[in-house]
Formats: C-alpha cells, structure tokens, sequence
C-alpha cells in the first residue's frame, strides 16, 4: 500500500503550462468578472496616474524651470552662433500675433506661479493614485479570498467523495497539505499576480509607449538590451518552476511525518525508535533545505542580473539623452522624464520577478490541487434516473460467488455464499485476515468486488445510489472514530432535534447513559479530538448510540467489542440482543461469546466460507469453529 501511495504522490506533474492552470481557475473566478472587470479598470487608472506624475515634472521643468528659451548650447563658436540665431528667430516672432509659451522668456512671477500649479496637480495625482489603488486592492482582495472559499470548498467536496481505495494510497498529512497550504498559496498568488503582476505589465506598456511618443530614437537606444532581459526570465522561469515543484512535495512530506509521529507518538516512545525517527525526519528536513536553497540561488542569480540591465539602462539614457542636449534634439525635461520611466520600467521587472517567487510557488500548489481534483477513484454510482430506490425493508441480502482484492492477483475474498433472511442475525467469524472486514465493505460499497454481486431482494446493491443506500445502514467498526464538537452531535448529528424520550431511549439502549450523565455538562460535552479523554469503551458505547440513533435496517458490528471490558461487554450483549429481535444483523468478532447468540454463522477462512450453520449445528461437526471455540476456553 505504501508503495503505492508513494507513486501516487511523487509522480511527475509533467510541464503544464501556467497558462492552462489558470484557465482552470477561470470556473472558480466567472462568478465574481464583474469584479474582476471594475478591478481591471482601476488597475488601467492606477497605471495611468503613476505614468502621469514623471510626465508632469517634464513638462514643469521645460516650462517653467528651465524654458527652451533659455537654453544656450556652450561649445567652440557659440558667441558667434548666438547673434545668428537670434537673428534667425526674430522674424519668427514677429510673424504670429501671439507668440507660443516656449517661444518667449517667462517672468519670475510666471515661472513661479506655472511651478504652483504643477506642484499642486502633483499632490492631487498622487491623492487619486492612492484612493484608488486602495479602492483596486479592496475589490482584488474581496474577489480572490471568494475564490479560495469556492476553491476550497470544491476540493473538500471531492475529496470526501473518493473511494476509500484512494485514502489508502494517499496519506493524510498530504492532503491536509492540499486543503490549506496550496490553497493559501493559490490565494497569495491570485492577489500578488492581479493586483501586481498586471499592472505592472500595464505600466510596462504604458512607458513603453510614453518614451517612444516622446523620443523614438532614445527609446530604440535602451530597447536594445531588453532582449536580453527578456531571455533571462524566461530561462529563470523554467529553472524556478521545478524548484518549486520539488519544494511543494518535501512540504508535503514533512508534513505527513508530523501527522504519523503525532498519531503514533505513544508507540514511538513505547519502543524507543525516537531517534531513529528523528532520524528519518532529519532527512526529510535536509531534502526541503537544499530544495530551497536551490530555489534561492536560481532566485539571487536573476535579481542582480536585472539590477545590472538597470544600472545599464541609466547609462544608454544618460549618454544618448546628454548627447541629444547637447546637439539640441532633447530638452532637458525629457532627459529627466526618461530616466524616471527607465527607472520605473525597471521597476515592474524586479517587482514581477520577487512576485514570480509567490506565483510558481502557487503554480506548484495548482498543478497539485487540480491532480487531487482530475482524481476519479471513486464508486461508480448509477444515473439518478437509471438507479433503483432502496427498498424500505430489507427482506433478504445475500452473497453470490463473491470476489474481491485490494490487489487484483491477491484476491481477499473467494467465491462467498450466503443468504441472511430479514430480522435474522448472522455471525461472521475465523481468524485475523481470513476476511471478515473485507466481507463488510462490500457490504457498505466502500469498495466493488470484482466478480459476484452482493443482493438486497434480489437487486445488485450497484444499482442503488450508495448514498441512500448507507442511509439503511449503521457500521459499529472495531475502531471508533468520534469528531470534535459535543457527543449529542456525535450521536444525533449537528443538524438533528430529537426529543427527549428519543436521547433517552438512545442513551438507555446503548447502555451509554450513566457515564454520560456524570460528564461535566452531559451529553452537551465537548470531545477533545478523538475524545482522547474518554476510555476505549466509553468511545465505542458512544459509536453503538450513534447506530441505534440512525434506526437502520442493517446493522453490522465489526468486533464492536473488541476494545471493551467484560462488565461493558455484558452490558452492550444486552443491548444487542434487544436490537436483533427486531432488525437484521451482521456481526464480526473473535469473540465467539458473541457469535453464540446469531442465527447462523459463517467460519471464514484464507478467504472462503470453511463452515456454515447454528452454534449447536458447528459444535456438532467437530470441525475448525469448534477448535475456535476450544482455544478461547
């Protein structure tokens, strides 16, 4: 089974593309586009507004700091250039009746006055930026944690739903993984990309097309070395992905070890293997450390690198633009604005390159969550309209040449026949691993068999809906498992309102009263996990109460007493005598006192039925159930 499990969780993931992954979430994101929709356009807003503030200060030091008017251009044979030019100029000032503002000097008060104005839509661009980035990041917010809600809620659907074959190949540390630290992941990426990721695409667009409006030429000089920004993310991209990949499954791993030494610490300690698991975990723990450090260094490669193409960037700008001043191509507004967007395109790439950190590691997490939620290992269940309804009373079950292997070539179960007649009790008995558990989950349709059918009247339990038909059905297995919440709803559920005569019965016929009735608060206590505070048998009296609270026709006891003391067992002898004059029954126990009181007993052995008949019929024969019975004296 380990091995399997193993597979199962290690198995490469193949290279989906995040492209695709996201379209999977799409489902998930559809009902809340119109969200998605306003976000975007604040997104576009907010890309518009920071573009806006670099731009302003251009055009204020081209107007009013430094006016194209008061430009000289030093150099050998400036003093004889400038009377030539201003001679040159003069008919053009003559020749309009209102003369542009960058073809006249401005006066101090001007200069002053047009620096105002500008400072003061400065203030104002930022104020919009700011409540409106809060407005976009609220919505984004609001959006994403909604869709993790959705996402989650899927996932815990569909797992409950899986067959029990699939809980045996997968541990259940993984899967808690799945539900809460790659769904986290998934919300961090979702926010970090929107409200991130995107805009700064936006903005990378947005300066792109500013520069090249302002100065096309300047702007091809520094485009030249995007290439190479470019092709490094993308090789940073496939690197990090499978760092990635590799950190998601020790996560897991860890924190499956977690869950087996909590569960198991007691048996740990018994046999005094904590260093040898302290061991194991060590290993575990060194494989997650190296995989982040490879994650790491792929990381500390790629942001210097652009920290570089930055500094490079400044430098093309400084050059080619200080060469544009001086040749008087470029005012200095423009140079001042260029180096701003380069600073500022640079920027978004940093910012997508730290947010890719969060974004593969989420892509990680996807590409597991969406293998949990491909996962169809489950019963096969009929149409709704083709299913049979469930008969209301089970006048007869029966078994015809029953197969079944958790591995097909090592079959559990061979050829098992039987009939159990309605009210009757049967009992099933042998030694450990002749079967006897197999047979119930069968029963309950926990798993199919692979040749034979079990019958209730006559019709294949296959073509009833498995729900409605548990419903008919109460299991009391040989391991009570019991929820945190109160033992009421243990027993009656969260949602039920018995009356009182209804608890009380239940209470008094599970022979479950008198312990419960001296708990602090009743059966309104809470349970610890597990209910680790109460005795193994006080558990399973509770399990036996939540049985008779479901009033089943079926009811199966699968070594219901297995883990109860004699003055206990005789009690809930009792009450299962009571139980069986009136409904059907299956019982499961090595202990033959048990078996005593069925109608029939089954005596199952390597995997077949060995006897067959009443406990007076068996002791009759001389055969395998009485040398049972001998050996347990």
């Amino acid at each position: 089974m380990s091995g399997e499990r193993d597979i199962f969780a290690e198995k490469e993931l193949g290279k989906a593309r995040d492209t695709g992954l996201l379209r999977r979430l799409y489902p998930f994101a559809a009902p809340y586009r119109v969200l998605l929709a306003v976000a975007l356009v604040l997104m576009a807003a907010v890309t518009v507004l920071e573009l806006a503030i670099p731009y302003v200060t251009k055009e204020a030091i081209d107007r009013y700091i430094v006016p194209e008017k008061n430009i000289s251009m030093p150099g050998p044979g400036a003093s004889a250039d400038k009377g030539a030019a201003e001679k040159a100029r003069e008919p053009e000032q003559t020749s309009s009746d209102a003369p542009s503002e960058k073809s006249r000097n401005l006066s101090e008060n001007e200069q002053l006055s047009g620096l105002s104005r500008a400072a003061m839509l400065l203030v104002a661009i930022i104020l919009l930026n700011l409540a409106v980035n809060f407005l976009h990041v609220m919505i984004v917010e609001y959006t994403a944690q909604h869709v993790m809600h959705d996402l989650r809620l899927k996932l815990f659907d569909h797992i409950q739903r899986l067959s029990v074959r699939f809980f045996n190949h997968n541990s259940v540390g993984r899967l808690v993984t799945r539900a809460t630290n790659d769904i986290q992941n998934m919300h961090e990426m979702l926010t970090s990309v929107i409200i991130f990721v995107l805009k700064d695409l936006f903005l990378l667009l947005g300066i792109t097309a500013v520069l090249f409006a302002i100065d096309w030429q300047l702007s091809l000089a520094i485009y030249v070395i995007f290439p190479l920004v470019f092709y490094a993310g993308f090789r940073f991209a496939g690197t990090a992905r499978q760092a990635f990949r590799t950190l998601r499954i020790k996560a897991a791993e860890i924190n499956t070890k977690f869950s087996e030494t909590i569960g198991g610490v007691g048996i740990i300690q018994l046999f005094g293997q904590e260093n040898n698991n302290y061991d194991n975990f060590r290993r575990i723990n060194h494989e997650n450390f190296l995989a982040g450090m490879r994650q790491i260094t792929v990381f500390a490669m790629f942001m210097p690198f652009i920290e570089l193409m930055s500094s490079v960037g400044l430098a093309v700008v400084i050059f080619a633009g200080g060469s544009g001043i001086l040749a008087g191509r470029v005012s200095l507004g423009e140079l001042v604005v260029f180096i701003s967007y380069v600073r500022m395109f640079f920027r978004p790439i940093r910012d997508i390159a730290e947010k890719y950190n969060i974004t593969q590691n989420a892509m990680s997490s996807a590409e597991r969550i969406f293998q949990i939620l491909d996962e169809d290992d489950r019963i096969a269940e009929p149409r709704a309209q083709d299913a049979a309804a469930v008969p209301k009373r089970f006048e007869k079950i029966s078994a015809d040449n029953l197969w079944f292997g958790y591995q097909p070539e090592q079959p559990v179960l061979k050829g098992i026949d039987f009939t159990l007649d309605a009210g009757r009790t049967l009992a099933v008995v042998g030694p450990t691993g002749a079967g006897k558990t197999s047979l119930i989950h069968l029963l309950v349709r926990f798993y199919d068999p692979d040749q034979g059918a079990i019958r209730i009247n006559d019709i294949d339990i296959r073509k009833f809906q498995s729900s409605t038909l548990r419903s008919k059905i109460a299991l009391v297995s040989q391991e009570p498992f019991l929820f945190s919440g109160t033992i009421f709803n243990n027993i009656f559920g969260a949602n039920s309102t018995p009356d009182e005569q209804t608890v009380d019965r239940v209470l008094a016929q599970s022979r479950s009263r008198s312990f419960i009735q001296n708990l602090p608060d009743g059966i309104h206590t809470r349970l610890t996990e597990q209910a680790a505070t109460l005795s193994s048998g006080q558990r399973q009296l509770i399990s036996i109460a939540r049985a008779i609270a479901a009033d089943p026709e079926l009811i199966i006891f699968d070594e219901a007493t297995s883990y109860i003391d004699s003055e206990t067992e005789a009690s809930i002898q009792d009450a299962l005598s009571n139980l069986m004059a009136e409904r059907t029954s299956i019982v499961i126990a090595h202990r033959l006192s048990t078996a005593g009181i069925a109608d029939t007993i089954l005596v199952m052995r390597h995997g077949q039925i060995a006897e067959s008949g009443s406990h007076a019929q068996l002791m009759a024969r001389n055969g395998f159930y009485k040398r049972l019975v001998e050996i347990q004296g």
